[in-house]
């Protein structure tokens, strides 16, 4: 995620500086052409642009506004989270007890518990994080060599690369219990199968009189909610936005692109002799509104890719995990998740 207020000058370069180089070759061969030969069919009436650049321009919004719903819905699916895991911690504190126990537990025994409890939840989220960043054949990183090439090197300076991305499996060790690393990090869904554990764990308790049923039926409605907003953001990741809208727009602003100079450069020669160089400025400047519309929306369909518009797991689940850990009195804690050069992981 950004954090600053506005991208700088040097982002916007980064983002779209290769696409500036090539529209102005584009632009430029097309206007010099023109004034050097002047020949009838390079130019082009701008009705006809000027309709499709409207419709592109309405595609485009279209596919940009389904992107951020995207977006967005996976933001409210990780603040759920949140506070699903906050109530996880109270409700382990408060009802894991000797109140009904059929034999009283000492305060360490207790603490133990409500510790495996609380620490495996976190396991979880580090756990559902590392599955969300595991790349699908429509995201960037699994396109050819060369965007293959790009993304990796955006990833490095624009996105989990700005971070030691090793913290997700260092801490799945830490916080899942002695024997169980092994066998839950070989399964499939691994996430799915930590909270199994945890209802696995919950009915011993239930079966030794720790907690009742009513706390046992609350503690699993809350590892059910879990089930939930895991399933929200595996939908999210495992469906993409329809392809007939991201490959479609990307070719609808590529005909644009295509054609725009050949409008600019019949309008401009208009004005006077030698006018017509006068297009490509203007031609680059309305292709590179078009083009970062399209690419505003491209990099945002999937919030889950590892990218600087991704939602920042990382620094939610170490909020979580400092929430939970405090809950149970710990004051040796990781540091919060900062932002690096504008972005928040």
């Amino acid at each position: 995620m950004y954090v600053k207020k506005n991208f700088g000058f040097k982002s916007l370069m980064r983002f779209t500086g290769g696409h500036i180089i090539w529209m102005t070759i584009w632009v430029t061969t097309v206007t010099a052409v023109h004034e050097a030969t002047h020949w009838s069919f390079l130019s082009i009436p701008w009705l006809p642009i000027s309709v499709i650049g409207t419709a592109v321009a309405f595609y485009v919004g279209f596919k940009n506004n389904q992107a951020y719903d995207r977006l967005w819905e996976a933001r409210k699916i990780w603040g759920a989270i949140v506070n699903s895991s906050r109530a996880w911690g109270a409700a382990v504190k408060g009802f894991v007890t000797n109140q009904f126990a059929d034999e009283s537990l000492s305060k360490a025994d207790l603490y133990a518990i409500q510790q495996k409890l609380i620490y495996r939840h976190v396991g979880w989220l580090y756990a559902l994080r590392s599955q969300l960043l595991i790349p699908t054949p429509w995201e960037h990183i699994r396109q050819g060599a060369m965007m293959k090439r790009v993304m990796e090197a955006r990833r490095k300076r624009f996105g989990i690369g700005l971070l030691d991305d090793d913290v997700t499996m260092k801490e799945l060790i830490c916080f899942l219990p002695k024997g169980e690393y092994d066998r839950l990090i070989n399964y499939k869904n691994t996430a799915t199968q930590i909270i199994d554990q945890q209802s696995q764990d919950l009915k011993e308790l239930r079966s030794t009189g720790i907690i009742e049923d009513f706390r046992h039926m609350e503690l699993q409605g809350l590892l059910n909610e879990f089930y939930v907003h895991q399933g929200k953001c595996e939908r999210i990741k495992k469906f993409p936005l329809p392809r007939q809208y991201g490959s479609s727009s990307f070719i609808f602003v590529g005909i644009f692109l295509f054609l725009l100079p050949f409008g600019m450069v019949t309008e401009f020669d208009k004005i006077g002799h030698h006018a017509a160089w006068l297009s490509i400025p203007f031609s680059v400047l309305v292709g590179w509104v078009f083009l970062m519309m399209e690419l505003i929306g491209d990099y945002s369909e999937n919030p889950f890719e590892g990218l600087g518009n991704d939602i920042p797991m990382l620094s939610l689940c170490r909020t979580i995990e400092i929430d939970l850990r405090e809950m149970l009195g710990e004051t040796d804690l990781p540091p919060a998740i900062e932002a690096k050069d504008g972005v928040l992981m």
